[in-house]
């Protein structure tokens, strides 16, 4: 029963009272780094893009830029590993890139805390089981992304987000947004080996049914 109180009517309230606060107080380094942005990575300063939302309904989800637009002799976009730059990479780090993600949350296409919200070409790809993950909104962080990030595989990070689908309560959520803070400043998990972020989902593997 509470859970299903939290749920569909205290977790709007609470994202929603948290999201104005925190745009307040952090009103002056947003100012910062839409300026910054702009030096650095040239217009527009927020990356768009369409990802799933709650039962894989679409919303376009923002963030500051961290790469460049940068392309090669043919006119192709260069590789992400070769358009991220300094900065850009002290966005992710500090995760200041996710700060527009606010205003999704504001607008009710996200909330502060659940399964990361992810490319719309998974969404095919994912065994039932994993994609559970949409029965909660995405959010800013989640339990996931303070269990290893993207240091983790894509089969454990799934795992964790259907974990927190099953178990969503105020008090989790308290506690995942406390250690998030804590996962910042310590900046674990922010890529998986040898890429920007994380290797391209390509699906699960599901064992054949037995006859």
């Amino acid at each position: 029963m509470m859970y299903h109180i939290y749920r569909q009517w205290l977790k709007p309230v609470f994202d929603g009272i948290l999201t104005l606060l925190a745009l307040f107080l952090l009103s002056p380094v947003l100012f910062l780094l839409v300026v910054l942005v702009r030096i650095k990575h040239g217009s527009p300063v927020l990356f768009r893009q369409q990802r799933p939302g709650l039962h894989g309904k679409p919303f376009m989800l923002l963030k500051f830029r961290t790469m460049t637009d940068e392309c090669d002799a043919a006119g192709q976009l260069l590789p992400d590993a070769e358009r991220l730059t300094s900065f850009g990479q002290f966005l992710r780090r500090t995760s200041l890139d996710e700060l527009p993600e606010l205003i999704n949350v504001l607008r009710g296409d996200m909330s502060l805390v659940g399964p990361r919200p992810l490319l719309m070409q998974y969404l095919d790809r994912y065994t039932p089981e994993q994609a559970r993950r949409h029965e909660a909104r995405p959010g800013i962080t989640g339990w996931a992304q303070i269990n290893g990030r993207n240091a983790l595989s894509w089969e454990d990070k799934f795992k964790l987000d259907v974990w927190y689908v099953d178990h969503l309560s105020l008090w989790l959520d308290l506690k995942i947004l406390v250690l998030t803070v804590w996962k910042v400043l310590r900046r674990e998990g922010i890529s998986q080996d040898g890429h920007a972020t994380m290797s391209e989902f390509a699906g699960s593997l599901i064992p054949p049914e037995e006859n």
